[in-house]
């Protein structure tokens, strides 16, 4: 199994930038594919990036396209979502979830998944 911890979230004025990871306690990333997802109050969870085992592939939901990166590192051990140009509607508990296939969007397609950390954007 491969248990996943994110890093501590925290509050950023609009237009900011902060940068979440997520570390691998167990295993690697090796073999597994990476996904953000979000949950901001009274919302269901929703996709916001995607990145491919080795990292040559990434997706991302159009609400962060241009804003938001993810990236690896380059032992699979460790991924990363840089996130930009922040907005209040960013807000949420952000979750890192892995795959062992292309599940990309798909929720039910992540195996596992962090406990999640808090973001908060202030206007």
């Amino acid at each position: 199994q491969v248990q996943l911890v994110e890093s501590r979230g925290g509050l950023v004025q609009a237009g900011g930038s902060l940068r979440l990871s997520c570390a691998a306690s167990g295993r690697t990333f090796s073999n597994v594919a990476m996904g953000w997802f979000r949950q901001a109050p009274g919302k269901e969870r929703e996709f916001v990036a995607f990145i491919s085992e080795s990292g040559g592939t990434t997706y991302y939901a159009d609400s962060v396209e241009g804003r938001f990166t993810i990236s690896r590192d380059n032992a699979k051990i460790t991924v990363y979502l840089q996130m930009n140009s922040l907005k209040p509607e960013d807000t949420a508990v952000y979750y890192c979830a892995g795959s062992r296939h292309w599940a990309i969007s798909k929720i039910d397609g992540y195996h596992y998944w962090g406990q999640g950390t808090q973001v908060t954007v202030s206007s």
